[in-house]
């Protein structure tokens, strides 16, 4: 089996752990020094051990992460009862997003039977994914071969939302939430636009990129919508960030082959988007196609992704 020290890391990484890494900053701040401040350069990376607990059961992964770079080097398969015991220590909240920090049992038991034994038959190495060309599925329909369609008009404008508000959404447009509204079917009526950069849904009128923009921080973000509006990208110069009810109108109810809850036709590129609906008090709402639910964060460096859209139909 694999021993700890012939994983792949890059270049920059740090070979000890960051065994202070806690589930709020995982999104957030990096540092291998005190993990206090966001990491100095786009080169530095750092590890730690965090446990996901959004599926059936809780599972332990070793990351590699950077100011705009993650990598999952490899699963720990330590014994059920003992990831979920450290759940438990912790407590079951969803302010930690359903991710765990391990503590200071865990990182005991992975100190002795995985970093520090020549061979462990606990590390499982995720071999790096090879490059090819993303399937976008099956063409969508032409525009012109669709029928009239009633057109929803979803709040366009930036604005601050609580979390009742934010239920409140879900459930009045009937988006889909694994756990809002789990119920939920928003139907699309999604079509060509022939660029192969966009696509229109005629429910919403909404234009959307197929791909986005990278894993950045609010403010590049917004900077970077700039220049894509004064270059006029694919011929128009009024992208903008979605609101959260718009970004929600892409949630599907079930997976699809790329494991996201969206359309294939989108890019798996940007599993989570930043939206342009603030939280109320504090934060920024965010929408998980990974996950398949909406969730709010800080907003710190590094981010989050987005998908930009603009009005196409009126």
């Amino acid at each position: 089996m694999a021993k700890f020290s012939d994983l792949r890391m890059s270049d920059g990484t740090e070979v000890g752990i960051e065994w202070d890494m806690t589930p709020d900053l995982a999104f957030c701040m990096f540092s291998a020094k005190g993990v206090r401040d966001e990491l100095s350069n786009s080169e530095e990376r750092v590890c730690y051990f965090f446990i996901d607990n959004y599926g059936t059961s809780p599972l332990l992964y070793l990351i590699e992460r950077g100011n705009r770079f993650v990598n999952i080097l490899a699963e720990v398969k330590a014994p059920q009862s003992m990831l979920s015991e450290c759940v438990s220590r912790q407590g079951k909240t969803l302010n930690v997003k359903d991710n765990f920090p391990v503590d200071s049992l865990l990182r005991e038991w992975i100190v002795q039977e995985v970093m520090t034994v020549e061979e462990c038959s606990f590390l499982f190495p995720v071999l790096p994914e090879t490059e090819s060309d993303e399937d976008m599925g099956e063409p969508l329909p032409q525009a012109a071969d669709v029928k009239r369609i009633d057109l929803v008009s979803l709040p366009a404008a930036p604005c601050q939302l609580g979390d009742e508000e934010v239920k409140q959404c879900v459930n009045r447009w009937n988006f889909s939430d694994q756990i809002l509204n789990k119920a939920g079917r928003f139907e699309n009526c999604l079509v060509e636009n022939n660029d192969a950069l966009t696509v229109i849904d005629k429910r919403t009128g909404l234009m959307w990129q197929r791909f986005g923009l990278d894993l950045c921080s609010l403010r590049n973000m917004k900077n970077q919508v700039e220049v894509l509006n004064e270059e006029g990208f694919c011929g128009y110069k009024d992208w903008r960030m979605p609101t959260v009810e718009e970004a929600m109108s892409l949630m599907a109810a079930e997976e699809n082959t790329k494991g996201l809850y969206i359309h294939p036709c989108f890019s798996k590129e940007q599993p989570f988007i930043f939206t342009s609906t603030k939280r109320r008090p504090t934060g920024y709402w965010f929408v998980d196609y990974k996950q398949g639910k909406v969730y709010w964060s800080s907003g710190i460096v590094p981010g989050g992704f987005c998908r930009l859209c603009r009005r196409a139909v009126e």
